[in-house]
């Protein structure tokens, strides 16, 4: 959870909100075909069968699917794990998934992003 404290009092963001709007975002750009797992929890559970997740858990994890955030010294670190389409310019891809992470998130919380990480994992046909 991250915290931020302004003369109205303390506004809680939960990693669940960022999640949501990160995960909405990049999926709406033009090329991303899916969200990768990112880390080893991710890899874990998206290899466990769905019948074993219970349903209120199963809309957190295809949330956090592909993204991580850190936050330290008051500035977000993204990263972001995705398979694009075959036949686009990665590329531009990733510079347009930057910046419009990067806008949503400082637009929508104020709070500085200090790095965007994208790794293009694979490329489907």
């Amino acid at each position: 959870m991250v915290s931020i404290n302004n003369h109205l009092g303390t506004i809680n963001y939960t990693k669940q909100f960022f999640y949501s709007l990160i995960g909405g975002t990049v999926s709406n750009c033009f090329g991303v075909v899916d969200m990768n797992a990112g880390d080893v929890k991710q890899s874990f559970i998206e290899k466990v069968p769905v019948p074993f997740i219970k349903k209120f858990a199963e809309k957190t994890i295809l949330a956090e699917k592909g993204v991580t955030v850190r936050f330290k010294n008051g500035k977000l670190y993204i990263d972001l794990h995705i398979t694009v389409m075959y036949g686009v310019n990665v590329a531009t891809i990733v510079k347009s998934i930057i910046h419009k992470v990067r806008y949503a998130v400082e637009e929508e919380t104020e709070f500085s992003v200090e790095k965007v990480n994208v790794f293009v994992d694979s490329v489907k046909i």
